[in-house]
């Protein structure tokens, strides 16, 4: 399996997907899951890092950022990264590997396409089986796009908002839980690998102006566009990520 994908564009919105070393469940227990969130927080606060959505599974997370050309993309998930898997390591007397050597990073284009990966990582344990609706799941941002926080905020409603091209953040909120239940009623919670895979996801027009930008790092990846739901995308070369729910815990499926 190849290294898995972490360029970064400034600008861009980023998905951002991390597992656990040999996809073991290193985050099934609560108290690891919400240290993962707490330096979540501490990277929004010491690098600015612009945050839209998350949620912590029990051996992978899944990020949405904006890269605002400060290099806090890279800052942040060595602390994230780092700070875990210490914590864990020292508690639990272990010593390796907490994660894979590398996260993988979707350029995501904002609007409506953003707003489908928005409900994707929200039905995370919706596909996984383990809940029925997203709002069961605490360790994820979708409570806080919904409710914001008063202390140790996480997700920039502001930003998100203006990214998803609405009138004021009063609509996002209701916005948000239709596009859930929407994605919910027709399906779209199935996995869908080009969110998590792909280089770049989004209109034919934008997949292809960010393979230009990439440059010779994309020189041998190609751009793909589905008919049937318009969306375009530039494929890796290898899957350097997938759901490992599927055999590995029982009552959990994809």
């Amino acid at each position: 399996m190849p290294r898995a994908n972490r360029y970064y564009l400034p600008g861009h919105v980023w998905h951002i997907t991390h597992r656990c070393h040999k996809r073991e469940f290193l985050l099934k227990f609560q108290r690891d899951r919400e240290a993962w969130r707490y330096w979540l927080y501490q990277a929004r606060r010491r690098y600015g890092l612009c945050i839209f959505n998350f949620i912590v599974t029990s051996n992978h997370i899944h990020l949405l950022v904006q890269d605002r050309g400060r290099d806090e993309i890279p800052a942040s998930m060595r602390l994230i990264a780092g700070r875990t898997a210490q914590a864990y390591n020292l508690r639990k007397g272990r010593k390796g590997a907490f994660w894979e050597d590398r996260y993988h990073a979707t350029a995501v284009e904002t609007g409506e396409h953003l707003s489908r990966c928005l409900a994707y990582i929200d039905l995370n344990m919706v596909r996984a089986g383990i809940v029925e609706h997203p709002s069961q799941w605490p360790v994820s941002g979708f409570q806080e796009i919904q409710t914001p926080r008063r202390r140790y905020r996480i997700v920039d409603r502001e930003a998100l908002t203006s990214a998803l091209s609405l009138g004021g953040v009063e609509v996002l909120s209701g916005y948000h839980a239709a596009r859930v239940n929407e994605a919910m009623s027709h399906k779209q919670s199935e996995r869908d690998p080009r969110w998590s895979e792909a280089l770049a996801v989004g209109s034919d027009s934008f997949v292809q102006r960010v393979h230009v930008q990439f440059g010779l790092r994309a020189l041998d990846r190609s751009v793909h566009l589905n008919l049937e739901d318009g969306i375009a995308h530039i494929a890796e070369s290898a899957a350097p990520y997938a759901d490992d729910f599927e055999g590995k815990m029982p009552g959990l499926k994809r």
